[in-house]
């Protein structure tokens, strides 16, 4: 792939456009995570009792904290970008400079993994208030590592689906059907082992059910036995997405 520096100048693009909406983002990147914390972890934490001997809400941030990654960063490679080649023509615009579609594309997915970092961050900040933190700096600095690779992974999920999309309303299907049910079989809310055999071994294969594993072990301090196939497992799946969404995106960019 011709990839070079100047995906950073694509990047940098985002951040200054990024700069004027960045409340009203700084509010919409809280807002679902935010309800998922009240809700379920205060409201129905009240009558769940103790997982593990902890509160529920100990068991449902680190899964809605990597959750509010995988939607930022989903979304922003979604609809963000889809506007940007199809209504704004910006990388038409781009891709007529020095700058590759190659490096366009892989700024784009770069600035979707930044949203996404920026949502988790947010998150951390709430749980923290909420008395629920990783045990230690090296913890945290693990999980700003794990939001990256699961911000460019979803981002380059997403950058596959919009290299096909024709309008706004193809995009329901992957979020419906893929993206929706993901949230609720990757023991984001509920522990798997109570899941069905068939359930546990399908949830295998979900990308967030690894990141949701590496989230635990670094608010609990506690490192789970397949904690490095989990982190080579998101590499492996991201570095395919991030390729075939390049090739893709490209051939839509270039016909």
């Amino acid at each position: 792939m011709n990839l070079s520096y100047r995906i950073y100048y694509v990047f940098y693009r985002n951040l200054i456009s990024y700069k004027r909406f960045v409340l009203t983002t700084f509010v919409v990147s809280l807002g679902q995570p935010l309800f998922y914390l009240i809700t379920f972890g205060i409201g129905m934490g009240a009558y769940m009792g103790y997982f593990g001997g902890k509160p529920y809400l100990n068991f449902l941030v680190p899964g809605v904290l990597v959750s509010s990654v995988m939607l930022s960063s989903t979304f922003e490679c979604l609809y963000g970008t889809f506007v940007k080649v199809t209504y704004q023509k910006l990388f038409d615009s781009l891709i007529a400079t020095p700058v590759s579609a190659e490096d366009a594309i892989a700024g784009e997915v770069a600035w979707g993994a930044f949203r996404g970092l920026i949502s988790g961050s947010l998150m951390l900040v709430v749980a923290t208030f909420m008395h629920v933190y990783p045990v230690s700096i090296v913890n945290v600095l693990l999980l700003l590592v794990l939001m990256v690779f699961i911000g460019i992974l979803f981002g380059s999920l997403a950058m596959i689906v919009t290299s096909f999309a024709p309008n706004f309303d193809f995009f329901n299907y992957y979020t419906e059907l893929i993206i929706t049910p993901m949230l609720f079989f990757s023991g984001v809310f509920f522990p798997l082992d109570r899941f069905p055999g068939w359930m546990k071994f399908f949830a295998k294969f979900l990308p967030l059910t690894h990141a949701v594993n590496i989230s635990r072990s670094a608010f609990s301090g506690e490192p789970s036995p397949g904690l490095a196939l989990d982190f080579l497992y998101i590499i492996l799946l991201e570095s395919a997405a991030f390729y075939i969404g390049i090739k893709l995106m490209k051939r839509r960019l270039i016909k």
